[in-house]
């Protein structure tokens, strides 16, 4: 039987970031996976939403998040990137 219905968009998002971290050879920030996913939807999707669904699947370990240094303060992370786990 087929579902009715939207489909869901925690499903819709999780899947479609596994599927570019995939197909990705370099790890991605939040904002350039909110882009790229926002442009597959055809729909805008909020940093904060794809924020909460990289957090998801880093807790499930599907992903894995990886703090680099700060480029100008010594001893600071700065941004975090995100690559699939081994």
């Amino acid at each position: 039987m087929m579902k009715r219905g939207r489909p869901n968009v925690r499903e819709t998002i999780q899947s479609n970031l596994m599927s570019v971290l995939t197909g990705s050879q370099t790890p991605m920030t939040t904002s350039t996976l909110t882009r790229v996913i926002s442009k597959e939807v055809n729909k805008q999707v909020s940093w904060n939403t794809v924020q909460k669904y990289l957090n998801e699947l880093i807790q499930t370990e599907k992903i894995q998040a990886i703090e680099l240094p700060h480029s100008k303060i010594e001893d600071r992370t700065g941004l975090t990137v995100y690559v699939l786990k081994k």
